[in-house]
């Protein structure tokens, strides 16, 4: 299905038209995509509106978890939230870092980078910064950030282990993130996975759980933990879309599952060669 740029053109298309559209029509389709169902799919069941830092214009509908809830955020920490959109998530991390931290949204849509430098704006807020460009090559230098958070974004994006690479790069020795994204367990049928707008709207691009942590692993991450994990349901007038009553069933009585996980992971401390004195080592 398509290549690396066009499937991310696929997204950057579909998230500029999200951008447009109020909190309502996302929550009402897959991941703020156009599939539309008669039941509210809105794969982020959390509730951010008693977290401090909720801005209710930044809200789009379009997580599926609450990263910075386990970000373990201090007062003072330079914070990255990968695929910032309209700045909710970035915001509520402004309020765990304060005036001394830094928070910088990056995103690859032009429309959710207005969007969030006009929420910023209102808000006034001078130590929140949104960049464009893409995640798997930040627009920020090595070892700067002590936390990056990130919602619902990676399984978007086809090469998952550049942007696995480019955390670690950016995030400071002994600095950490705290992700929230969609996986799998078992393998979904060929008709999901291959549509596009399926691929836009979360799921299809999403990776198997077990892949997904290997990748953060081979990377050098250490203390990888699974910080929260729940299955999400994909309505049955959802699902006819892309298969029949015979292959929903069978999807709905087999073990694949479709998941959103909260995985954490530290960037090891590096260790500082020992300093003696000159004819004290051999």
């Amino acid at each position: 299905m398509n290549n690396e740029q066009e499937l991310k053109e696929i997204v950057r298309q579909k998230y500029s038209e999200i951008a447009l559209q109020d909190k309502e029509d996302n929550q009402a389709s897959c991941c703020g995509a156009t599939c539309c169902s008669t039941e509210v799919y809105n794969i982020m069941s959390d509730d951010y509106t008693e977290l401090n830092g909720y801005n209710a214009d930044a809200d789009l509908g379009l997580g599926c978890g609450l990263p910075t809830q386990f970000a373990k955020i201090k007062t003072g920490d330079v914070v990255i939230d990968l695929g910032s959109g309209a700045g909710n998530d970035a915001f509520i991390a402004r309020a765990e870092t304060g005036e001394t931290g830094k928070v910088i949204g990056i995103d690859f849509t032009e429309a959710m980078i207005n969007k969030a430098r006009a929420n910023a704006e209102k808000l006034a807020f001078h130590n929140v910064e949104f960049r464009f460009g893409d995640i798997e090559n930040m627009p920020v230098t090595a070892n700067v950030a002590d936390v990056i958070v990130s919602n619902c974004v990676l399984n978007l994006v086809p090469n998952k282990d550049a942007v696995i690479k480019d955390i670690y790069r950016v995030l400071k020795p002994g600095g950490h993130f705290s992700i929230s994204d969609v996986v799998l367990v078992g393998n979904l049928p060929d008709a999901l996975r291959k549509n596009a707008e399926m691929y836009a709207g979360c799921v299809a691009g999403a990776i198997q759980r077990e892949v997904y942590l290997e990748l953060i692993k081979i990377n050098g991450f250490k203390n990888i933990t699974v910080q929260k994990e729940k299955a999400i349901i994909i309505p049955d007038d959802i699902l006819s879309k892309y298969l029949s009553e015979a292959e929903i069933s069978s999807f709905k009585s087999g073990s694949t599952g479709i998941f959103s996980v909260t995985v954490f992971a530290e960037k090891p401390v590096e260790e500082k060669e020992a300093c003696c004195a000159p004819g004290c080592c051999n």
